[in-house]
C-alpha cells in the first residue's frame, strides 16, 4: 500500500462485523487510499436491540466504540458519532404511544451526548424520517430533532442529521433557535442546496462545481456493511477512489484534498486531520 499523500476522509460510514464485512471493509478503506472515518451507530434493531428505555441505546453506542477500536487497529483513524436513527420512531409505536417513542428517542440522545461529554465520541446524530409518515410523527420526529440541537449546543459538537431530500432549511432555522451554528448541522446525504452543511455521496456529479466556489462540503460513503445489501450505499472505497480519480483528471488539486478532508472536517467536527 503506497504511502497517503494527503488524508482523506468519510464523513459517514458503518461498519457492522457481525452482520457486514467489518473490519475487511475498514481495510478495503485503507487500501484504497482512505485515512479517517466517521463511524456512524446503527439502528438499534440492526444489532438486535429493542429499546425500552433511553439507557438501552448504551448497547448499541457500546458496540460501536468496540467496532471503532477495531478499525483503529487497522491504521484508520476513527471517530464515533452516536444518535438515535429517526426511523426509531417508526418502530418504536409499534409498541408504545407516540409520546413515550418521543421520550425513549431523547433519553437516548441523551444517552450518546454523555458519551459525546466523555471523549468517547466527537459528534451526535439524529434527524427526521425520510420517508412519508403522519403529521403526528413528524411534529415529534421535529421534537427529538431538536432536543439533539439542544445537546449538541450544550456538548459544542457537531450533529449529523438525517432527514428528507432537499435543503431542510427549516432545520437551520431550528438551529439557529437552539444556538448552533449551521455549519457544524451536517445533511447526510447532502445536497449543495441545503443551508446547513452539505455531507455529499463520493460520487456526487456537483462537486467539482463546489470546489471551483470554494463551498465548504465533506464526502461520504454512507456505507451500510450488511451482506444482505451488498455495496449500499456506496462501497467503502467510494471515497478514496472518487477523491482520486477527481485528482487525476484535473478537475480537484492537492490543495482541494487538503481543504475538503482536512480543513473542513476540521472546522466542523473540532478534529484535527493529520496524515497517520
Amino acid at each position: 500500500m503506497r504511502f497517503p499523500k494527503f488524508p482523506v476522509t468519510d464523513d459517514h460510514i458503518h461498519i457492522d462485523p457481525v452482520n457486514g464485512r467489518g473490519v475487511e471493509a475498514a481495510k478495503d478503506f485503507l487500501r484504497a487510499g482512505g485515512t479517517h472515518v466517521f463511524l456512524v451507530s446503527k439502528p438499534s434493531w440492526s444489532l438486535s436491540v429493542h429499546p425500552s428505555s433511553g439507557a438501552d441505546f448504551a448497547r448499541v453506542f457500546d458496540e460501536t466504540i468496540r467496532i471503532a477500536g477495531m478499525i483503529a487497529d487497522t491504521g484508520v483513524v476513527v471517530y464515533p458519532v452516536l444518535g438515535v436513527h429517526p426511523a426509531e420512531i417508526s418502530r418504536l409505536t409499534d409498541r408504545m404511544s407516540l409520546e413515550e417513542a418521543a421520550g425513549v428517542m431523547k433519553g437516548g440522545l441523551d444517552c450518546a451526548a454523555r458519551y459525546v461529554q466523555e471523549g468517547k465520541a466527537v459528534a451526535l446524530k439524529s434527524g427526521r424520517p425520510h420517508y412519508d409518515v403522519s403529521p403526528g410523527i413528524l411534529a415529534a420526529s421535529n421534537e427529538v430533532l431538536a432536543h439533539a440541537l439542544a445537546l449538541a449546543y450544550e456538548c459544542r459538537c457537531a450533529l449529523q442529521v438525517h432527514a428528507e431530500s432537499g435543503p431542510c432549511a427549516d432545520i437551520a432555522d431550528m438551529a439557529r433557535q437552539a444556538g448552533v451554528a449551521t455549519d457544524r448541522v451536517v445533511k447526510h446525504y447532502g445536497s449543495p442546496d441545503t443551508p446547513l452543511h452539505p455531507s455529499l455521496i463520493a460520487k456526487h456529479e456537483a462537486i467539482p462545481g463546489l470546489v471551483r466556489s470554494k463551498r465548504p462540503f465533506t464526502m461520504e460513503s454512507d456505507y451500510m456493511d450488511e451482506n444482505s445489501r451488498p455495496g449500499a450505499v456506496t462501497g467503502p472505497k467510494s471515497v478514496p477512489r472518487y477523491t482520486n480519480k477527481l485528482l487525476e483528471s484535473g478537475q480537484i488539486t492537492e490543495e482541494d484534498c487538503f481543504r475538503i478532508h482536512a480543513e473542513t472536517i476540521g472546522n466542523v467536527y473540532g478534529v484535527t486531520i493529520l496524515l497517520p
